[in-house]
C-alpha cells in the first residue's frame, strides 16, 4: 500500500508541503495501527488546482468512456474488496464479517448502481412537445470538494466520488481524519483503474483544517458533505462567500412507528437495526413509537434482543457487535445513556460501562430506554450508537406528532398490516425516506432527507444530477 503519510494529488502520491502526524486508533485495541499527515492550506492548493487544470478536459471526455473507467474501476474494487474492509475493521471498528459483507460491498453496489444508471442517462432533453425547440442541458459542476465520514466510508466516498466523476467533475476528496485508510486503498484503485491526472485528488486532513480550506476556496465549485448537522451549518456558512453549491447528508433521529398490528418480526427487527454498526447509522430507527395495546410486549421483545446481541473484537468472526469509533465518542454516548437514567427513563437493558468481560476498546452495552417522553434528551439529540428509546402512543394522529416531533428527518419507518394506512402515514411523516414492513428502498433509489438531516439526494439518477447544473437552451436546431 501507498505510504500513509502521503497524499494523492495530480495522479501521484506526494509529500505532503505542510506535514503534521496524526495517529489512526483501532478502536477494538485502543492502540495505533497507522500514522497518517494532516494536510495544511498548500496542500490543499496544490490538490485543487490539480482538479481546476484536469476538470475541462475530463468533462469533454466522451461519456463512454467516462463509463468505461467506472466498469474498470468496479472490477478492481471487487478483486480489493477485502483490502477495503481489513482497512475499515482496524479504522472504524467494523467487525470482520460485517465489513466484508456489507461495509465493504457497500462500494461495489454502489459503483454498480451509478453505472447502470449513466447508461440510460440524458445529458440532453427537450423540455416538452410544448416547446420543440428549448432543451435542458445537464452540465458538470466543475471541482467538486467531497467531505466524507467514519461510519460507512466507503458507502459514502463511493456514493460521492462515482456520481461527481461520471458526471464530468473533477474532485478533491478528503475523508475523515478518524478512518482514512480505506480511502487511501480506493485512490490506489483509482490510479490503476487510469483515471487521468488530476480528476481524483485525496488530502488528508480534519475538519478544521483542509475541510475549511475546501468549503472556502475560490477555486471549488460545489462541496458535498456528510457527517453532523452542526458541522453541515458550518460549512454552509463557510461556502456563502463564494457562493458555491453544497448538498449535504446529516443527522437523523428515525421513528419506528409499530401498531399492534405489526408482523410478528417488527420489534425484533427495528431493534436490530439500532444496534447494527453499533447504532453508527444516521438512518437508525433510534426512536420506536408503540401503540399502548402492544407497548410492554414491544418492550420485553427490544430487551430481549439487547440481552442477546453480542459485543466483541472486530477482528474476530460473527454476527457481534464492534466497538464504536473513538473515544470521543463513546464518552459522549456514555453520558447521553445516563442522561436516560438522570432524566426518569426506564432503563430496560444495558447501560453505562463497558460490557461484562470486557476492559478495553471503546464497547457500548446495547441499551434500550422505555417511557421515553418528548421532553427527554434522549428522545431529541441523535445518540450515535446502540441505545433505543421506546415510547407509547395512543392514536395514529398522536404516533404521526411525536414521529414529526424532531429537528431531523432523515428516514422514518412504519410496520403496520393495514395497507391504507401505512400510505397515509408514508405521506404524512416529514421525512426524505419512509421504509415500510422491512421493505427496503429499491436499487438507485436517492439516499437523503429533509429539515436538519440535510437535502442532498444521493445514489442512482438523482445522484448524478446533483453533481450537475441543468442549462436552458432555446432555439436548439434538431437537424444540426
Amino acid at each position: 500500500m501507498a505510504d500513509k503519510r502521503k497524499f494523492y494529488i495530480d495522479g501521484a502520491w506526494v509529500d505532503p508541503a505542510e506535514a503534521r502526524d496524526l495517529e489512526v486508533i483501532d478502536p477494538t485495541t485502543e492502540e495505533p495501527f497507522a500514522v497518517i499527515s494532516v494536510g495544511g492550506q498548500a496542500d490543499t492548493d496544490r490538490a485543487v488546482a490539480a482538479a481546476k487544470a484536469a476538470q475541462p478536459g475530463w468533462a469533454a471526455t466522451p461519456p463512454a468512456e467516462r463509463l468505461a473507467f467506472a466498469e474498470r474501476l468496479l472490477e478492481i474494487y471487487k478483486r480489493r474488496n477485502d483490502d477495503v474492509a481489513e482497512a475499515m475493521t482496524c479504522e472504524m471498528g467494523a467487525p470482520t464479517d460485517m465489513s466484508k459483507g456489507d461495509q465493504a460491498e457497500s462500494g461495489s453496489f454502489h459503483i454498480e448502481t451509478f453505472i447502470n444508471s449513466f447508461r440510460d442517462f440524458e445529458f440532453i432533453r427537450p423540455l416538452g412537445d410544448h416547446a420543440p425547440t428549448s432543451m435542458v442541458a445537464w452540465e458538470p459542476v466543475g471541482v467538486v470538494a467531497l467531505i466524507t465520514p467514519w461510519n460507512w466510508p466507503m458507502n459514502q466516498v463511493t456514493l460521492k466520488v462515482i456520481p461527481a466523476i461520471l458526471a464530468g467533475n473533477s474532485v478533491v476528496l478528503k475523508p475523515s481524519e478518524i478512518a482514512p485508510i480505506s480511502s487511501m486503498v480506493f485512490a490506489e484503485m483509482i490510479h490503476e483503474a487510469g483515471l487521468p491526472k488530476g480528476v481524483f485528488n485525496l488530502v488528508n486532513g480534519d475538519g478544521a483544517g483542509v475541510g475549511t480550506q475546501l468549503s472556502t476556496h475560490p477555486d471549488v465549485d460545489m462541496v458535498s458533505f456528510t457527517g453532523s448537522t452542526r458541522a453541515g451549518i458550518a460549512i454552509t456558512k463557510a461556502a456563502a462567500d463564494t457562493l458555491k453549491k453544497v448538498a449535504l447528508e446529516l443527522g437523523g433521529k428515525g421513528a419506528n412507528v409499530v401498531f399492534a398490528d405489526a408482523d410478528d418480526k417488527a420489534v425484533m427487527r427495528g431493534t436490530r437495526h439500532v444496534f447494527y454498526n453499533s447504532g453508527q447509522s444516521c438512518n437508525a430507527p433510534t426512536r420506536m413509537l408503540v401503540e399502548r395495546s402492544f407497548y410492554e410486549q414491544a418492550i420485553e421483545t427490544a430487551k430481549r434482543v439487547a440481552e442477546e446481541t453480542t459485543v466483541g473484537s472486530a477482528h474476530e468472526p460473527g454476527r457481534h457487535i464492534g466497538p464504536v469509533v473513538s473515544k470521543q465518542q463513546w464518552e459522549k454516548i456514555q453520558g447521553l445513556i445516563q442522561t436516560g437514567i438522570d432524566e426518569g427513563a426506564r432503563l430496560v437493558a444495558g447501560g453505562p460501562g463497558l460490557p461484562e468481560g470486557v476492559n478495553r476498546g471503546y464497547f457500548v452495552r446495547p441499551t434500550v430506554f422505555a417511557d421515553v417522553t418528548p421532553d427527554m434528551t434522549i428522545f431529541r439529540q441523535e445518540i450515535f450508537g446502540p441505545v433505543l428509546s421506546i415510547t407509547p402512543f395512543d392514536s395514529e394522529e398522536e404516533a404521526v406528532e411525536l414521529a414529526n416531533d424532531t429537528i431531523y428527518g432523515l428516514t422514518n419507518y412504519v410496520q403496520t398490516q393495514d395497507g391504507a394506512r401505512r400510505n397515509r402515514l408514508a405521506r404524512q411523516l416529514k421525512a426524505g425516506m419512509i421504509e415500510t414492513n422491512g421493505v427496503g428502498r429499491g436499487r438507485g433509489s436517492a439516499f437523503g432527507g429533509v429539515k436538519a438531516s440535510g437535502r442532498a439526494r444521493e445514489g442512482g439518477v438523482w445522484g448524478l444530477e446533483e453533481f450537475m447544473d441543468s442549462k436552458q437552451i432555446s432555439g436548439w436546431d434538431k437537424n444540426a
